[in-house]
Protein backbone atom coordinates (compact mmCIF):
# COMPACT_ATOMS: atom_id res chain seq x y z
CA UNK A 1 0.00 0.00 0.00
CA UNK A 2 1.13 3.21 -0.91
CA UNK A 3 1.71 5.77 1.87
CA UNK A 4 -0.47 9.00 1.00
CA UNK A 5 0.85 12.87 2.51
CA UNK A 6 -0.54 13.63 5.61
CA UNK A 7 0.35 17.12 5.48
CA UNK A 8 0.07 20.10 2.78
CA UNK A 9 3.70 20.98 0.64
CA UNK A 10 4.81 23.63 2.27
CA UNK A 11 3.84 22.00 6.09
CA UNK A 12 5.95 18.55 4.70
CA UNK A 13 8.96 20.96 3.59
CA UNK A 14 8.93 22.67 6.67
CA UNK A 15 9.05 19.66 8.91
CA UNK A 16 11.62 18.45 6.97
CA UNK A 17 13.74 21.68 6.85
CA UNK A 18 13.13 22.18 10.27
CA UNK A 19 14.52 18.84 11.33
CA UNK A 20 17.29 18.90 9.31
CA UNK A 21 18.51 21.68 10.14
CA UNK A 22 18.03 21.67 14.04
CA UNK A 23 18.55 18.38 14.87
CA UNK A 24 20.76 16.58 11.51
CA UNK A 25 23.06 18.96 10.20
CA UNK A 26 25.67 19.64 13.20
CA UNK A 27 25.91 15.51 12.84
CA UNK A 28 25.98 14.34 9.69
CA UNK A 29 26.50 17.32 6.90
CA UNK A 30 30.72 17.21 7.16
CA UNK A 31 31.22 13.93 6.89
CA UNK A 32 28.45 13.06 4.13
CA UNK A 33 28.32 16.04 2.02
CA UNK A 34 26.46 14.85 -1.21
CA UNK A 35 24.72 12.22 -0.33
CA UNK A 36 20.91 12.31 0.47
CA UNK A 37 19.41 11.55 3.88
CA UNK A 38 15.96 10.58 3.81
CA UNK A 39 13.98 12.29 6.90
CA UNK A 40 10.30 10.70 8.57
CA UNK A 41 9.02 13.97 9.52
CA UNK A 42 6.75 12.51 12.00
CA UNK A 43 9.32 10.43 14.22
CA UNK A 44 12.68 12.23 13.22
CA UNK A 45 14.28 9.22 12.53
CA UNK A 46 16.51 9.29 9.40
CA UNK A 47 19.14 7.21 6.87
CA UNK A 48 21.92 8.49 4.91
CA UNK A 49 23.32 6.80 1.76
CA UNK A 50 24.94 8.21 -1.74
CA UNK A 51 21.67 6.67 -3.61
CA UNK A 52 18.55 8.26 -2.55
CA UNK A 53 16.42 4.72 -3.06
CA UNK A 54 18.64 2.76 -0.95
CA UNK A 55 18.48 5.61 1.92
CA UNK A 56 14.76 6.17 1.62
CA UNK A 57 13.90 1.79 1.43
CA UNK A 58 15.92 1.47 4.75
CA UNK A 59 13.91 4.41 6.56
CA UNK A 60 10.71 2.14 5.20
CA UNK A 61 12.07 -0.98 6.38
CA UNK A 62 12.67 0.45 10.21
CA UNK A 63 9.22 3.01 9.82
CA UNK A 64 7.20 1.42 7.70
CA UNK A 65 4.29 4.99 7.18
CA UNK A 66 7.30 6.82 7.22
CA UNK A 67 6.23 10.27 5.55
CA UNK A 68 9.65 10.91 3.69
CA UNK A 69 11.54 14.32 2.91
CA UNK A 70 14.07 13.56 1.06
CA UNK A 71 17.16 16.25 0.69
CA UNK A 72 21.16 16.11 -0.45
CA UNK A 73 23.40 16.80 2.31
CA UNK A 74 25.32 20.14 2.25
CA UNK A 75 22.21 21.59 -0.66
CA UNK A 76 18.66 22.89 0.30
CA UNK A 77 17.03 20.50 -2.35
CA UNK A 78 17.64 16.46 -3.08
CA UNK A 79 18.18 17.76 -7.15
CA UNK A 80 17.75 20.96 -9.35
CA UNK A 81 16.62 21.02 -12.74
CA UNK A 82 17.63 23.06 -15.43
CA UNK A 83 21.29 24.34 -16.71
CA UNK A 84 23.61 25.30 -14.17
CA UNK A 85 27.11 27.32 -15.31
CA UNK A 86 29.88 25.43 -15.34
CA UNK A 87 32.77 26.95 -13.64
CA UNK A 88 36.13 26.44 -15.54
CA UNK A 89 38.54 24.41 -13.59
CA UNK A 90 41.09 25.65 -11.05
Amino acid sequence: MKNQPLYSKEEFARRGDEIYERELRPIIEKVNEGKFVAIDIETGAYEVDGDELVASDRLLARVPNAQIWLRRIGSRYARHFGSCPRLPPA
